[in-house]
């Protein structure tokens, strides 16, 4: 049976709470009570900026074949190729992801989250998870683009693209983040399986290359990355992605307008 202690945060309750997950069960536990997770009201676990990064598994710079040594670049990214999730895109587990009106289907972007405990500014690898609080599961949802020259961020960053949770796996639980095995299923059908052991950079080099350059903060989350040949997802569609020993996401795409309770024309 695979426990693991979390920290949890539920929607209206702005304090986080700790608790024991069943990863097997799909279940928790919570002040000596036990509940189904989708039993419970879930808002996303983390509260500080969220950052994104591109090309970071081996399969999805591969897939750009010779674009990538063409003009600007002329080459292989020499440091990791960031972007922001903006708070507007964060929502928690088993909220619906809206499916904007401009758009008729979504990539569905499986992302290991790695949520920092203190400041970290040039760390090294070797003292990099030391500054990490725990991991939990990303959806970077996008609508699916051809941008790779400049921020999609009309594609990456509307209202609700970033689902997070269901929880904060703590950081001594996951004794090997870069050997972790992350699936996508939709409407109960295996979409997609790779594994964090085929990222570029491992999460403590990730880590390392990052606070490099730039500062981050206790609370903020850094994703490690989606893997090529992200899989569509259309208005209905149920998606739960997968990450061994961190849990499963689950949510639903509704059309936008839907959610604001009218019709859609």
């Amino acid at each position: 049976m695979s426990k693991v202690k979390v920290r949890v945060k539920f929607r209206g309750i702005l304090q986080e709470r700790e608790a024991v997950a069943n990863l097997d069960e799909n279940r928790i536990e919570l002040q000596g009570r036990h509940y189904r997770v989708d039993q419970l009201m879930w808002d996303a676990p983390i509260s500080g900026a969220v950052y994104g990064t591109l090309f970071n598994y081996k399969g999805s710079l591969a897939a750009l074949g010779e674009t990538v040594y063409e003009a600007p670049y002329h080459g292989e990214p020499k440091a990791p190729v960031l972007y922001i999730k903006p708070r507007n895109t964060v929502i928690g587990y088993g909220m619906p992801i809206p499916l904007p009106a401009d758009a008729r289907e979504l990539e569905i972007g499986a992302a290991l989250g790695v949520v920092m405990g203190r400041t970290a500014t040039r760390v090294s690898e070797e003292q990099a998870l030391e500054f990490v609080a725990g991991y939990t599961i990303v959806n970077d949802v996008s609508i699916p683009h051809q941008s790779f020259y400049r921020p999609a961020i009309k594609q990456k960053a509307r209202d609700g693209f970033c689902p997070v949770g269901p929880w904060i796996v703590e950081q001594d639980e996951v004794p090997d983040p870069d050997a972790l095995g992350v699936r996508v299923w939709i409407n109960g059908e295996l979409r997609q399986e790779n594994t964090t052991a085929n990222l570029i950079r491992s999460v403590s080099r990730l880590i390392a290359d990052v606070t490099d350059f730039m500062t981050l903060y206790a609370g903020d989350t850094l994703l490690v990355g989606a893997p090529e040949g992200a899989p569509i997802a259309k208005a209905g569609d149920h998606v739960r992605i997968e990450i061994d020993g961190i849990g499963s996401l689950e949510n639903t795409i509704i059309h936008e307008d839907e959610l604001a309770g009218g019709q859609r024309l």
